[in-house]
């Protein structure tokens, strides 16, 4: 192994305390859960603790560091109080996180502690984001990303340190090497080290004994220096052990129990203090001290309140976040005629003109402006501002994440819907449930922008209308614009929002001309949009199923009917009261959707009617909507597979035949 250089600046004695600290935490805290004190999933760091206060001891307050599922010793180590974090584990509401975050899930982004996190690789993402933000800033800050030998497998990890490494961002990756991921062998899941995974990225790896709490500090002490100097990621491996089970619970059948244990840190780290001339009186003082804010911190987790449950409303609602919004800005300027690719690079441009958070990211946006050429020119505007990526939509979601987290206002492009598939967790595990898990200490204010259509033979992996999938992750926003003005209006309020935002704009209404707003105007985000007043029947649309409404409203006004049709604009959340308060005047509904209709927004939109509007009906509630079939490629079955004007012109005939 590396040799580190001798510690001169590190505090000896105050690493011993704080390994000793997280010792006695987590040694209570398996106590606590076998009492069942404790609720939810528990896995302890024990024989680990040399790698968090080797680290930690190097960083500074402001720096980042993220965490995985074993991540009690990290955050200690960082700073985290530790009557709050008795208390998080409690489920109590002076936990650090309120009780909505638990064992796995502690952050305080004040401390610069990002969270630890459930999901295996997830938090080496959302450090890049970090540390782009750090360099955005011009400043010297780091981030530490912690991560187990299990994640190496992850393509999060992958994706992640290779943008790292390609931006040159100041991330220290630190994998503590255990031995084990989960209940398998390391040495059965990766066939190469990771040195020379390391080499492969292009970017130094520092293997350390992570037993030994000198050599560790010692090796980041280095690190971090190079790390604010501008040299890029390192990757520094600590092997360590793994004392108890992969959780609490585990009966870890699966380790060779004639094996010799590794030495353990505390140990080491007393025999190095007694043998620098420190008493064993003195540091049985320094246990019983930790013993005594062990017991007091228990106690008073304990006699701590549970969380009001209107809180669980505050947090998880996201009204409440649009209802917070700082009022917007009135609009100057004359309106123009614009195309709706016009508007969506007018909203982007002006949102960068006016904050200079703001950030693009994405596959191919910079240089050449995206595939369909919305950002083409920006890049040349706001150097440093408009970033290229890999195509690793991990890593461009996590980096919206950990930006958004640092305070930045990140858009980051998805360059078809169908790809949110490969991206899922950031979106649906981190961005969505971040504000909530931490009660409210972080905001993740980013916007993803992405484009559907059906209509343009782009087959079954460049078509779907997915809106309704990502309504049913509480905590996103998602918004769908069907016209020029809310190409801009819906943009511009979603970089604003203090709540991940999903905008998905259809290509086809890309070309189509029509008079936008003047700059600076909003949108108002979970407002719908009365298109067209009627009296005879109410048309819910959304996005370009907005025009196919208007087009067949206009044919059936010969025949005497009149219809009101509606723009939802805000997929989630839905403004269901203009629903409903259509419906009351026109007593039919008809909602038309070009997604599939199973379990789709049309069915939430029809379910509510009846559920809340049923005496206002005198008809069928009816949705138009594709099959449930993939899309189509032939240009005559995907033109059947589309709700038309005809069709929906049919709809609207047998609904108001008996009016």
């Amino acid at each position: 192994m590396t040799q580190p250089a001798p510690v001169f600046t590190t505090d000896r004695i105050g690493m011993y305390r704080q390994m000793r600290r997280i010792r006695e935490f987590e040694a209570r805290t398996a106590t606590l859960y076998r009492d069942g004190i404790v609720p939810g999933f528990v896995h302890l760091s024990v024989g680990q603790e040399a790698v968090a206060v080797g680290v930690c001891s190097q960083l500074r307050t402001e720096d980042v560091i993220t965490s995985t599922h074993r991540g009690h010793g990290h955050v200690l180590a960082k700073g985290l109080d530790m009557t709050a974090m008795f208390a998080e584990l409690m489920g109590r509401a002076t936990g650090t996180c309120g009780g909505f975050g638990g064992s796995m899930h502690i952050a305080d982004p004040t401390l610069g502690v990002f969270g630890a996190n459930g999901i295996v690789g997830a938090g080496l993402p959302i450090a890049g984001g970090a540390a782009f933000a750090a360099r955005l800033r011009r400043s010297d800050q780091v981030v530490a990303a912690f991560f187990g030998d299990g994640a190496v497998a992850t393509g999060a990890f992958h994706e992640a340190v290779n943008l790292a490494a390609l931006w040159t961002l100041p991330v220290l990756l630190v994998c503590e090497n255990n031995g084990f991921s989960e209940f398998s062998r390391t040495s059965d899941q990766h066939p190469v080290p990771l040195r020379e995974r390391a080499r492969g990225y292009g970017i130094p790896h520092v293997l350390v004994d992570g037993n030994d709490v000198d050599a560790v500090a010692a090796a980041t002490a280095r690190l971090v220096a190079d790390l604010r100097a501008g040299r890029g990621p390192v990757l520094l491996e600590a092997v360590t052990e793994r004392v108890r089970g992969h959780y609490e619970g585990d009966q870890q059948r699966y380790r060779d129990a004639d094996a010799d244990p590794a030495p353990d840190p505390l140990a080491r780290s007393r025999q190095v203090l007694l043998a620098g001339g420190h008493t064993q009186d003195y540091l049985t003082t320094i246990d019983r001290e930790v013993d005594v804010e062990v017991d007091r911190a228990v106690a008073d987790a304990m006699a701590a309140p549970w969380p009001d449950v209107e809180r669980m409303y505050e947090l998880g609602d996201v009204r409440r976040v649009i209802a917070r919004t700082r009022p917007w800005p009135a609009p100057t300027g004359d309106p123009t005629e614009l195309r709706g690719s016009q508007a969506a690079r007018a909203a982007l441009d002006d949102a960068m003109a006016d904050d200079d958070r703001v950030f693009i990211a994405g596959i191919d946006v910079a240089a050449g402006g995206g595939v369909f050429g919305i950002t083409k020119g920006l890049a040349a505007k706001y150097p440093g501002r408009v970033l290229d990526t890999p195509i690793s939509e991990t890593a461009i979601m996590g980096l919206g994440v950990g930006a958004a987290m640092a305070g930045l206002r990140p858009v980051v492009e998805l360059m078809y819907l169908d790809f949110v598939g490969v991206c899922l967790d950031q979106l649906m595990n981190q961005a969505a449930k971040l504000g909530f898990m931490t009660g409210g200490a972080t905001q993740v204010g980013l916007v993803v922008r992405t484009q559907f259509a059906v209509g343009r033979s782009s087959g079954s992996q460049h078509s779907q209308s997915l809106e309704a999938m990502l309504a049913h992750l509480p905590g996103l926003v998602v918004v769908a614009p069907a016209t020029v003005a809310d190409m801009y209006g819906l943009l511009r309020s979603a970089i604003d929002l203090a709540a991940p935002v999903v905008v998905i704009e259809n290509r086809l209404l890309y070309e189509r001309k029509d008079q936008a707003p003047p700059s600076g105007h909003r949108t108002p985000i979970g407002q719908a949009n009365v298109a067209r007043s009627g009296e005879d029947i109410t048309i819910v649309t959304v996005s370009r199923a907005l025009h196919t409404a208007l087009d067949a409203a206009t044919q059936v006004e010969a025949d005497g009917i009149s219809c009101e049709v509606i723009d939802l604009r805000t997929i989630a959340p839905l403004d269901v009261d203009t629903v409903l308060a259509s419906l009351r005047r026109t007593n039919r509904l008809l909602v038309v959707t070009e997604g599939v209709g199973d379990f789709g927004v049309g069915a939430e939109v029809a379910a509510r009617a009846v559920d809340e509007g049923f005496w206002s009906l005198d008809a069928p509630v009816r949705r138009l909507h594709g099959p449930s079939t993939p899309v189509p490629y032939s240009p005559p079955l995907e033109r059947a597979w589309l709700p038309s004007v005809e069709r929906v012109v049919d709809e609207i005939r047998t609904l108001c035949r008996d009016r």
